[in-house]
């Protein structure tokens, strides 16, 4: 599976989109104590707007992608269980890098529940620092970013 194999969802995706979803973050409900906001999503309404990025027949893995004026938000990656290890993640943290090179945007971000410490070894690795570490509601969460250079790297 190359990078171009990750294409926008459609309609027909949903359902995968919600089972992927669904059990990527399936172990984090018991630690984090409450359900994560990406399976509580609504995901037709995210595929119809576009937001929506799945790789693999049939789909193993998944991006929620929101542009804004100076940055585009990861919203949600999710990697089904039984595709963990195959580099599914990190194709599709390199589609989200050239998409926002493609939309002309200089920074990633995203947040991650601080429970989720497998995410804190995760994403420094690709490139992203912790920005910040704040409580909204339920959630206590780590907000990362990831600033692109100009020449692609």
């Amino acid at each position: 599976m190359a990078d171009d194999d990750v294409r926008p969802a459609v309609a027909a995706d949903v359902p995968a989109v919600r089972a992927v979803t669904d059990a990527a973050y399936h172990p984090y409900l018991a630690r984090i104590g409450v359900v994560p906001r990406p399976v509580r999503a609504d995901h037709a309404a995210d595929v119809a707007a576009g937001r929506v990025f799945v790789t693999g027949t049939p789909v193993v893995g998944l991006v929620v992608l929101r542009a804004y004026p100076d940055h585009l938000f990861l919203d949600s990656v999710a990697v089904h269980p039984d595709a963990h290890g195959t580099g599914v993640g990190r194709r599709l943290l390199r589609f989200v890098d050239a998409r926002a090179r493609a939309l002309g945007l200089p920074e990633i971000r995203l947040y991650t529940n601080a429970m989720m410490w497998e995410n804190q070894e995760i994403y420094p690795k690709y490139g992203y620092e912790v920005v910040e570490r704040r409580v909204d509601g339920p959630y206590d969460r780590l907000h990362y970013r990831k600033r692109l250079e100009p020449d692609g790297r």
